[in-house]
């Protein structure tokens, strides 16, 4: 099936950055994304809480975001952009569920339950309080935007929302951020416990 005019207007709109075009684009392909998230976990007998597969699904959008649009602008036309989209979110999907993989292999006994309340679940204000003193000794290990948004979860109590609002990123783009800080605080505490 070949490119069709509503897809083609949307891309042209989106690699333009014209107003809405973003949130039409999530809209139009936020059922599908979620789709081959399921799917693709699905066909590895892998269950996901709901919370992983919005994160999957976030990082399948932020893959599509990257470097300006990139993905979309090498899109050639050939395919459906669906067929297209599949393909890319597949990838993605297929890489982060093989780092997540290797990162829970690697997780560390002592950190490891602070790291988890990072980005797995919203712990309880008294969880995140007792897990202060260990969290802002972690946060030099991360970089400034990471630093900032654990500091704000953690420390400040904030929901994704109010963190979006803040730092001024997406509120779908909060959690994934988190496990990637999570995923580097595991791997300086493997590297510590190593060394």
């Amino acid at each position: 099936m070949a490119l069709s005019e509503i897809d083609r207007t949307l891309l042209q709109r989106c690699t333009e950055r014209k107003p809405r075009s973003w949130n039409d684009f999530v809209d139009r392909f936020m059922g599908l994304v979620i789709h081959v998230v399921n799917h693709t976990a699905e066909s590895r007998s892998i269950r996901l809480p709901t919370q992983d597969r919005e994160d999957l699904a976030a990082e399948v959008f932020l893959a599509i975001l990257a470097n300006d649009f990139a993905v979309l602008k090498h899109f050639r036309g050939q395919s459906s952009l669906a067929t297209y989209l599949t393909v890319i979110g597949r990838r993605v999907v297929v890489r982060e569920l093989l780092r997540r993989k290797s990162a829970a292999r690697t997780e560390g006994v002592l950190d490891a339950e602070v790291i988890d309340n990072a980005a797995d679940r919203e712990p309880s204000a008294e969880q995140r309080l007792s897990d202060r003193e260990q969290v802002e000794r972690m946060l030099g290990e991360l970089d400034e935007t990471e630093a900032d948004v654990m500091r704000l979860y953690h420390l400040e109590g904030k929901s994704y929302y109010e963190i979006s609002m803040a730092i001024g990123m997406p509120e779908n783009s909060v959690g994934p951020l988190l496990s990637r800080a999570k995923s580097k605080l595991r791997e300086a505490h493997a590297n510590r416990t190593v060394s």
